[in-house]
This record gives C-alpha cells, sequence and structure tokens, in this order.
C-alpha cells in the first residue's frame, strides 16, 4: 500500500499510494468497521479481542522496501501467544 510495488518489483499505481500511518489504520480500525466489528476489532482497548503481532524492527523506521522483510516474533490470538520466535 505504501509502495505499490509487487513482489515482482513492479510498481502498479504509484498515484495510489498510501502512508504507513493510513495503510495501518486500513488494516485495522477500518478493516473492523467495514466488517461492523469496531466495538471488538480493530485497535488495543480492554475487551477487544487482543489479536497482534510484535514485529521486530518498527516499520516506520526501516526502508519501506523492507516493511515486508521484517520479522515477526510473537503472535497473539485471543490473549495467548499462539508463535513466538
Amino acid at each position: 500500500m505504501a509502495t505499490r510495488t509487487g513482489w515482482d518489483g513492479k510498481t502498479w499505481g504509484a498515484n495510489q499510494r498510501i502512508t504507513l500511518d493510513e495503510a495501518l489504520r486500513v488494516n485495522t480500525i477500518n478493516g473492523a468497521y467495514n466488517s461492523h466489528e469496531e466495538a471488538i476489532k480493530g485497535s488495543i482497548m480492554p475487551g477487544k479481542l487482543a489479536d497482534f503481532v510484535v514485529m521486530a524492527d518498527d516499520f516506520h523506521t526501516v526502508d519501506k522496501e523492507k516493511i515486508k522483510d521484517i520479522e515477526i516474533v510473537r503472535t497473539v490470538v485471543g490473549g495467548s501467544t499462539v508463535y513466538q520466535a
């Protein structure tokens, strides 16, 4: 979304790029709103489902082209760790 670059290295619709914060919002709060689940999903708050990942790097500080390569070090689903590197 932020680079509009496919796995083959080609750029698709460069004029449709969005910021990293916009991409995060699309995949969290906006996605939950779209499925009418914003009361239980989309943000980390007491009472909401606790599904999230912990990444090895801050995607705001790495080169946009390297975001796809950031290691997932922990995955939490329903408040329980289901994966830990």
